[in-house]
């Protein structure tokens, strides 16, 4: 089980911090709850194709945000989002149904994830310039 996670090697952004990240978007989105299991180091490195370390150092940052907790024989569980000032875990409920909308959308018109995602981050991109 990778927990959703995936790897585009050829991405400028280290494997650690694409784990880190999507796991993190994961939790503030209420993918992954308070409670759940992660897969372990190994699993995970082995899943994925990549060296042990790499999830641990993604595992270690998770951990110092506070999103999840490793215990010795429980494993790694998340522990969840902080609450945001309105209650909702993650961010604004409209800012999710929106996203969740625009998943949709872009599905409906054959667009596929990678893509959606390259266009997301070049919209932000050319927003922060401006």
């Amino acid at each position: 089980m990778t927990a959703g996670i995936t790897l585009d090697l050829s991405d400028p952004v280290p494997p650690y911090e694409q784990i880190r990240r999507q796991l993190s978007s994961l939790i503030a989105v209420g993918v992954l709850e308070p409670g759940s299991r992660l897969p372990t180091v190994r699993s995970l490195a082995a899943d994925l194709g990549i060296a042990a370390g790499t999830v641990a150092r993604a595992y270690k940052e998770l951990e110092q945000s506070g999103l999840i907790e490793s215990r010795r024989r429980n494993g790694t569980i998340v522990v969840g989002p902080p609450q945001s000032p309105h209650g909702v875990a993650g961010g604004d409920e409209a800012v999710i149904a929106a996203v969740d909308g625009l998943i949709l959308t872009a599905r409906d018109a054959g667009v596929s994830d990678a893509t959606l995602i390259d266009l997301l981050r070049g919209r932000l991109a050319s927003k922060l310039d401006s």
